[in-house]
């Protein structure tokens, strides 16, 4: 084994795990999205972790977090605007991320 070969098992063991902490994070991001979502539409209990699970799962439709943005949005049609959606997806990223950092 040599040197260069240690060193392409590190990088691809790096990329793995950083992969696995994204997705991670992303799902998190979401299952929060839907429990904020789920509040404003008046949801408690098992009908609100119902929601939150919807909101993560639609997520798995396309690349990207447009399908989720569009799954939101349209359930909250006249309880919160694009921008707000926006601005609360752009938040709780970083409140995603940070759980799943002090996680690992």
């Amino acid at each position: 084994m040599t040197t260069f070969d240690d060193r392409e098992r590190a990088y691809e063991s790096k990329f793995a795990h950083d992969a696995e902490l994204r997705f991670k994070a992303e799902a998190r991001r979401n299952r929060l999205l839907g429990e904020w979502a789920a509040e404003l539409l008046g949801k408690t209990g098992d009908d609100a972790r119902a929601y939150a699970m919807s909101v993560v799962t639609s997520d798995f439709e396309e690349p990207g977090e447009e399908d989720v943005f569009r799954k939101v949005a349209a359930d909250l049609d006249g309880k919160a605007d694009a921008d707000t959606i926006r601005a609360k997806m752009t938040e709780l990223t970083a409140e995603a991320r940070r759980q799943v950092a002090d996680e690992a």
